[in-house]
């Protein structure tokens, strides 16, 4: 009896052990969670909100957020801006192109990462694709046709995507030289192109404009062809276009299309 009291005796303090060594764990558990791991998650969530709570039409902090290493919906961000009733066409005009020229201007001036800049850009150009898909659909043919292109030398062409698009969605034909190492007296020559439109951003790259668009009109097969240029050069500057020989300034994207229909337009009954 005593061997089998004593038994007994043994596994009711073995159970009460695992007991209270279960409830140890518990209360470290509890512990780890209200000390730990709340606070952080309470840390994050505050971090996430004050990011996504930004001034999203002021183009230095859209470029912040593009150049923020941590995760943050974009797409929605910007759908929510349109939604509030932003036209598409000042979005991309006054937020989305002045944050990639902050973002250029920042790895010119040695304050941002390149790696980090060109990753900014991406996402800013898929936003862009997205965007620029969507209003181009409802596009009529005019049967007109452009080429752009940046100046020789020039490295922001985040631009070009955008004038293409409001060209596109003008029912131009539009062959944009921005990513191509395509020769564009080439194309002048075997194509029909009733205009070129170039994009000028640093004042270095001028002399080039110069040289270039006496060249490009000598090799076009249209012998009227309306030379446009656009960029912060000149709008910096306020440079005269006849200078480089061309025939018309267009202070931003939205303009261009309107621009060049007149253009020609005047051509047509000058004929």
């Amino acid at each position: 009896m005593d061997d089998l009291g004593l038994l007994c005796d043994d596994g009711h303090l073995g159970l009460l052990l695992d007991r209270e060594r279960a409830e140890e764990d518990r209360d470290v558990l509890a512990w780890l969670v209200e000390a730990e791991i709340l606070p952080r998650l309470m840390l994050a969530h505050r971090s996430a909100r004050s990011t996504l709570a930004a001034p999203l039409n002021d183009p230095d902090a859209l470029a912040a957020l593009l150049l923020n290493p941590e995760p943050f919906d974009l797409d929605g961000a910007v759908d929510s801006l349109l939604l509030s009733g932003l036209p598409l066409d000042r979005l991309l005009l006054d937020l989305l192109a002045p944050s990639a020229r902050r973002l250029g201007s920042m790895w010119e001036e040695d304050t941002c990462d390149f790696l980090a800049v060109t990753e900014g850009l991406g996402r800013l150009q898929a936003l862009t694709r997205r965007l620029c898909a969507g209003m181009e659909r409802s596009a009529r043919p005019t049967g007109r046709s452009v080429l752009l292109m940046p100046c020789p030398g020039e490295t922001h062409i985040y631009g070009l995507s955008i004038l293409a698009s409001f060209f596109r969605e003008s029912g131009w034909e539009v062959t944009n030289l921005g990513h191509s190492a395509a020769d564009p007296a080439e194309l002048l020559g075997e194509g029909w192109y009733d205009i070129i439109g170039l994009s000028l951003s640093c004042d270095v790259c001028a002399p080039a404009l110069q040289a270039l668009i006496p060249a490009l009109r000598r090799a076009s097969r249209n012998p009227s062809l309306f030379v446009l240029v656009g960029g912060p050069y000149f709008a910096r500057t306020g440079a005269d276009p006849a200078a480089f020989g061309a025939d018309a300034y267009a202070p931003d994207a939205w303009s261009a299309p309107r621009l060049a229909e007149a253009a020609l337009d005047r051509q047509t009954l000058t004929c």
